[in-house]
């Protein structure tokens, strides 16, 4: 059978007897006999990686951490449950069916580096996610599961960069999600006073801060939900248990999305090495009404997959193989009637009204590919915005301090070679023939906000969303950086 539950449960659990009854706790109590040392190798030794997207190796990003760990201020341990990714729902499909399970995962992520607390971190608008987190934390700690740890849970802003870890850390810290330079094993989500070293230490905002040359400055361990819901089961079964599911590349399993053109939406948990043709037909019952595939869009992190290559396995290597990447493993299927500009269009304007602004050609180049993608699909468009399209991507990328800009210029730029003939002039031809096409607007690509008897609910307010952030009838003119950034000097020359 393709679907299987390590990770999500095919219901959810309802409380903390029913976990215990299911083997919860079991992992904490394996943990608690070993040492810090001993249980990062076990990760290591499960081949574990990150579900947030990059894939990274757990069990060297703990030893990475753990080997930072500040003579002076402790290791905090960060859930990163922000998800935002369009076309993905795996994290909130886990926290709502075992939000036990990824809290005993941070509390054995802690014992292992060191940490003394642990902040799961998750949107303001998980309304349902949030009282499953606070609900299960109350129940284990009145159990005596955290003994001295401190576990609470954080609420945050809705933008896409909140999910990227540094502009995470920023957030937990009471600034705007802002991408910082210094990775999370150099500087955590504990303050600690500026140094000389630093770039801007009057700035009141640590995204601008390059990195500390203190070594006080206590790192950060962030993972992902569904990555800390794998450790449980690593800890009380073994390495070889893990192994069991996957490739020896990619062992496990891994929590899959299907939405767009299938007969339903659908979240489903697969071993690693499942063919993507067997996940959307186990997750999402297959294409609807009879069309066939057109293109597979990994939401805007991966390089899109064309109807050819439905049977590329789901692991790390297969889809770096194939030309994209394994991302948060969510797939939104389009048939074979989607204008592909729509999705270039949708794509790149998602991810330009999504820019901070930190980077200048990130925000500008991507609002400017943006507009003549759209032009493009009105029909409003000539050659030169075309040629802007191919320019701009070369140059969105210069002096990036996340992956944002990337992801612009490798998810477009993916479309251009899936159709080199996306960049048409539409509405007219240089011979004077009319080639009359429809006028069409940009696809909505949004976060998804839920999945209800099969159907994906997409954030249609993003529509109405401005580059600055707000969803004012006219934008400021302002990027976020700069009118959030003014907007927190006002206050404190106010206070």
């Amino acid at each position: 059978m393709t679907l299987v539950q390590r990770v999500l449960p095919q219901a959810p659990i309802p409380d903390l007897r029913r976990y215990e009854d299911e083997g919860g706790g079991l992992g904490l109590g394996a943990a608690a006999q070993m040492t810090s040392a001993e249980l990062i190798s076990l990760v290591e030794a499960s081949g574990l990686r990150g579900r947030g997207g990059a894939g990274f190796p757990t069990g060297r990003k703990w030893r990475t951490v753990a080997a930072m760990a500040s003579p002076v201020l402790s290791t905090t341990v960060v859930v990163n449950g922000a998800e935002g990714e369009p076309g993905t729902f795996k994290d909130r499909a886990i926290l709502r069916a075992a939000p036990h399970r990824v809290v005993e995962g941070a509390l054995i992520a802690a014992r292992a580096v060191g940490a003394n607390s642990a902040v799961i971190a998750v949107k303001e608008s998980f309304t349902t996610e949030r009282q499953r987190l606070e609900a299960a934390a109350a129940e284990m700690e009145r159990a005596g599961w955290f003994g001295d740890l401190t576990v609470s849970v954080f609420a945050g802003p809705d933008e896409y960069l909140y999910g990227e870890e540094t502009g995470l850390l920023e957030a937990v810290a009471g600034r705007p999600p802002f991408p910082r330079i210094a990775p999370p094993w150099r500087r955590g989500a504990v303050e600690v006073v500026a140094t000389d070293d630093d770039v801007d230490s009057e700035s009141g905002l640590a995204a601008p801060v390059e990195m500390a040359g203190t070594t006080d400055a206590p790192p950060a361990l962030v993972n992902n939900v569904e990555t800390l819901a794998n450790v449980p089961g690593i800890v009380a079964n073994g390495a070889d248990w893990f192994r069991s599911l996957g490739t020896p590349e990619s062992p496990g399993t891994v929590v899959c999305t299907v939405s767009g053109a299938t007969v339903r939406a659908g979240v489903g948990e697969v071993a690693l090495g499942t063919p993507l043709r067997e996940v959307i037909m186990a997750v999402g019952g297959g294409l609807a009404d009879g069309r066939s595939v057109g293109a597979i869009l990994l939401g805007v992190s991966g390089a899109v997959l064309h109807a050819d290559q439905l049977d590329v396995e789901l692991s790390y290597e297969a889809m770096a193989a194939a030309g994209s990447g394994l991302g948060s493993a969510g797939f939104i299927v389009l048939d074979d009637t989607v204008d592909l500009t729509t999705v270039a269009a949708g794509v790149a304007r998602f991810l330009a009204i999504e820019s901070c602004g930190q980077c200048t050609p990130c925000k500008q180049d991507g609002l400017a590919i943006a507009g003549a993608l759209a032009d493009l699909c009105a029909g409003r468009a000539t050659g030169s915005a075309a040629q802007l399209v191919t320019d701009r991507l070369r140059t969105i990328t210069d002096g990036a301090r996340c992956a944002l800009a990337t992801q612009q210029q490798v998810v477009v730029g993916s479309l251009l070679r899936l159709d080199p003939q996306l960049l048409r002039v539409r509405h007219g031809a240089p011979d004077g023939v009319a080639r009359v096409e429809p006028s069409l607007a940009p696809m909505l690509i949004a976060e998804l906000l839920d999945i209800e008897d099969g159907a994906a609910i997409v954030d249609a307010r993003f529509a109405g969303k401005q580059p600055d952030w707000t969803f004012d009838p006219e934008d400021s003119g302002q990027s976020p950086v700069e009118r959030l950034t003014d907007r927190r000097a006002a206050e404190s020359i106010e206070g």
